[in-house]
């Protein structure tokens, strides 16, 4: 994909035609078996509040939101009739199923590819337009903040084997943005490697392609336990959130 040069940092809004996938088929085994997304928070699912950013974005054509197979096959109306661009696809198993099943349900003439964790309901409409610039000049994007903690490697007895310096580690969140070619070919052969993934970016990586951070906060957190959506409420009632 060729494009103009610019700051690698610029949004690039309206500039690229945008596909988002949302992994949101997780178990919510930490949730006491509750769909995590579909919880509300401040009286909205939390699913919704993870997409608006991205609905907002004039360059987002399509959403694919990956959910278990029952909510799959039979969606509830606060998510397809929000938005036409909305549409959902049977996840996996794993997030990296649910993520290869979204992307194989985007058009293949998007230029930019986004994946989103559907519970994290607070990332700001900035990082999303800076992972998504960066992608459609031709790397990753991703969302992350630096790391504050000393970081220990250990062993599978927890003996400690090494202390990474802390100066180059970070956090990494999402979304985490891509050129769409790039993606596919990532997560294509990841699938026909067998191998295992976390993290998009990673996958992205071991095909060669350059991954660029973006720096989040804290804000942007991932909802897996309870105490997660509390804090979450505080940080809206503070005007901390969206």
């Amino acid at each position: 994909m060729s494009r103009p040069p610019g700051d690698p940092s610029n949004s690039g809004e309206g500039e690229f035609t945008v596909g988002v996938v949302v992994p949101a088929a997780g178990s919510g085994r930490r949730m006491g078996g509750l769909a995590k997304s579909f919880l509300e928070l401040s009286g909205e699912p939390i699913l919704m509040r993870a997409l608006r950013p991205f609905l907002k974005h004039s360059g987002v054509r399509e959403v694919v939101v990956s959910l278990p197979t029952p909510d799959a096959e039979s969606p509830p109306a606060w998510l397809i009739e929000s938005d036409q661009r909305i549409r959902v696809a049977v996840g996996g198993k794993t997030r990296r199923d649910s993520v290869w099943a979204g992307l194989q349900a985007l058009s293949g003439t998007l230029d930019v590819a986004v994946i989103h964790d559907g519970v994290r309901p607070l990332v700001s409409g900035d990082v999303v337009d800076r992972c998504i610039g960066l992608a459609g000049r031709g790397v990753g994007g991703v969302a992350g903040v630096p790391a504050v903690d000393t970081i220990k490697e250990v062993d599978g007895d927890l003996r400690v084997l090494a202390t990474p310096n802390r100066s180059r580690l970070w956090h990494a969140q999402t979304p985490q943005a891509f050129p769409l070619e790039l993606i596919m070919d990532a997560y294509h052969r990841a699938f026909k490697e067998d191998v295992p993934a976390t993290d998009d970016a990673s996958l992205v990586e071991r095909v060669g392609g350059q991954v660029v951070m973006v720096e989040s906060s804290g804000k942007n957190l991932k909802i897996t336990r309870p105490e997660d959506l509390d804090l979450a409420e505080l940080m809206l009632s503070r005007g901390d959130g969206r």
